[in-house]
């Protein structure tokens, strides 16, 4: 997989014609080599990635973490640098950079430290952004990514029933989290043993603090788990947005329960438009239309039921990054392909309460494959 990512980059930079990339973004560093958990730049610690046109490879990390590479990452050449020794990380670039004209980097996700260094070194010769070309590469996923996906879904469902075996009267936030957690856990190990039994340095552990609210606090969007007590008739709004992250790869999935009953009806049907305009995103999600076409079919249906235009988009690319390309917003004009996967939401803005579901799902060659699943009824949504 690593390999033929790394082509694919080669590839079109020679098409462009761009001489050398720059790549730093953790996200990207893992889709081209299969390195990951280096501790990176919260401790200063840069690993980048240099790849030219010839298809010439370098990995420059901390002799720290060097051991964590795979030992079929398809780079070329691997060199080390150590805590203060010399120039550091630095020592390797010069010579790399001076070779070449065309030199790209990923602009609004380099580390400032290493941007002003490469800035330096470019003596006046523009940095370019490499960004639109490594996200038009990541959108199309591979048949391991989907495989990838698909279990990820399984997590993320793992979770949801955890997060349901606990939620009740007087049960506190935390303690829904944590269950969830140990449930996706669990799950993920299953799967990395049964699946991907040559990942053994790929941590099962859920590990991103997921959004949960609760009551009057349902409208504070990414609310994390507090110590706050669930109560009779509260709603309760859990998101895997970011949790749900096997093997790297992340997906989109949520949903609002009640702890026993539905005390404000309204809440109801504002539930209800969420779900109805999650519909009719579905309706047009498909390949051959565009992503803007999706959120307007999203957006025009909240609206239509007398609700306010929605405060977020309807969804968004998603893969080994929390965000990728492209996004279901209005504007987005890139047309859908099969091998995309996309978190799809359906929304409504009440009084005190924001209603809200949403789901993931691959794109086929006539529609689509939806893999996360629970029901959106209402009754199903009431747990005693």
């Amino acid at each position: 997989m690593f390999k033929n990512n790394l082509n694919k980059l080669v590839e079109r930079m020679k098409e462009s014609n761009i001489d050398l990339a720059v790549i730093t973004d953790d996200d990207s560093l893992y889709y081209f080599t299969g390195y990951h958990d280096f501790l990176h730049m919260d401790f200063n610690r840069p690993t980048i990635l240099i790849v030219s046109k010839d298809g010439e490879s370098t990995l420059i990390t901390p002799l720290l973490d060097v051991l964590l590479v795979p030992e079929d990452t398809p780079v070329n050449k691997i060199e080390t640098w150590n805590d203060g020794i010399g120039d550091e990380w630095r020592e390797f670039l010069p010579k790399i950079i001076n070779k070449h004209n065309k030199i790209f980097c990923e602009k609004y996700k380099i580390n400032a430290t290493v941007n002003n260094y490469l800035n330096e070194l470019m003596n006046g010769k523009p940095l370019e952004n490499i960004t639109p070309i490594v996200s038009e590469i990541r959108m199309i996923k591979s048949d391991e990514e989907l495989k990838i996906a698909r279990h990820t879904g399984e997590v993320a469902m793992a979770m949801m029933e955890g997060a349901k075996s606990v939620i009740g009267h007087n049960v506190p936030e935390y303690e829904i989290a944590i269950a969830q957690s140990q449930a996706g856990t669990r799950k993920a190990a299953q799967l990395l043993q049964d699946h991907y039994p040559k990942s053994i340095n790929m941590s099962p552990n859920i590990h991103f603090l997921s959004a949960i609210s609760s009551g009057k606090d349902l409208p504070k969007t990414h609310h994390r788990a507090s110590t706050k007590l669930v109560k009779k008739g509260d709603p309760i709004f859990v998101c895997y947005c970011g949790s749900a992250n096997f093997h790297r790869f992340k997906l989109g999935f949520d949903r609002i329960f009640w702890v026993e009953e539905v005390k404000d009806k309204n809440q109801i049907k504002a539930f209800e438009v969420a779900v109805k305009s999650q519909q009719a995103a579905l309706e047009v999600l498909r390949p051959g239309v565009t992503a803007e076409e999706v959120h307007a079919a999203y957006a025009e249906t909240i609206q239509s039921e007398g609700y306010p235009y929605p405060t977020f988009r309807c969804g968004r690319g998603t893969g080994f990054s929390f965000l990728e390309e492209p996004q279901l917003v209005v504007g987005n004009k890139t047309v859908l392909k099969p091998g995309m996967v996309f978190a799809v939401d359906g929304g409504s803005s009440a009084k005190d309460f924001r209603g809200q579901v949403g789901d993931s799902f691959i794109i086929t060659e006539d529609g689509y494959e939806q893999i996360t699943h629970h029901s959106k009824a209402i009754e199903d949504l009431i747990i005693n």
